[in-house]
């Protein structure tokens, strides 16, 4: 209720001064972004980010989480990892202060990776081993954002059309209710999401790679 309160007193000041032409200050810009709820996005890559940040605009406050203990080559988590910062980089410069999106990082922890997936090498993609990675990944992002304080979590692995939906639903809800926090359920492959961040990726001109990351993937995300 009280969040609520706040709320309500900063959309009163902010009206008020918007109506008697004031100039809007950057305490106020400040409270403005405290109007939207807070997200911390997990990301598989910088090009399935793009599309999704793009469709979240205006709607949260974005942290992106680069958590990936999955991508087990540490050429390959370097080059997704600096593609991710290139894309925000290049995203904030386009746009407006209040929109700008944040970063952190994860641990890179791959043997936490291959201890959780112990056993299941030899699956096919898209098969039983995605499901111990799915979990490690969003619960990593879900503790992350319980103890920063987040209001809400998601990711954006639902982008890619080789990811099961109803698996990273499932878990990303089981996980809110865990850790007390809502969790951003959206199928963003909908509405041509996939192929927008194609579209995105060359006009950023991003890294875009091949397989899905651990050394027993050798599909595209």
């Amino acid at each position: 209720m009280k969040k609520e309160r706040d709320k309500d007193c900063i959309s009163e000041r902010l009206v008020g001064a918007t109506q008697s032409d004031q100039f809007i200050g950057l305490e106020d810009m400040n409270d403005i972004r405290k109007l939207r709820p807070t997200i911390l996005l997990h990301s598989c890559c910088g090009p399935c980010s793009t599309a999704v940040v793009e469709r979240l605009r205006g709607r949260f406050d974005i942290t992106i989480f680069f958590y990936n203990p999955n991508i087990t080559d540490k050429e390959e988590y370097e080059k997704r990892r600096m593609t991710q910062l290139d894309f925000i980089e290049k995203y904030n410069n386009r746009i407006d202060s209040k929109d700008r999106i944040a970063y952190l990082e994860g641990l890179y922890e791959p043997e936490l990776f291959c201890s959780a997936v112990k056993g299941l090498e030899h699956e096919p993609e898209g098969g039983r081993r995605c499901t111990p990675c799915f979990q490690l990944r969003l619960e990593k992002t879900a503790e992350t954002a319980s103890m920063l304080g987040f209001d809400t979590f998601g990711t954006t692995l639902t982008v890619s059309p080789y990811k099961n939906f109803d698996l990273i639903y499932k878990l990303g809800m089981q996980l809110g209710m865990r850790y007390g926090l809502t969790f951003l359920g959206e199928d963003f492959k909908k509405q041509g999401g996939y192929q927008r961040s194609i579209e995105l990726s060359k006009e950023y001109h991003l890294y875009r790679q091949h397989f899905c990351g651990c050394g027993f993937s050798n599909t595209t995300t």
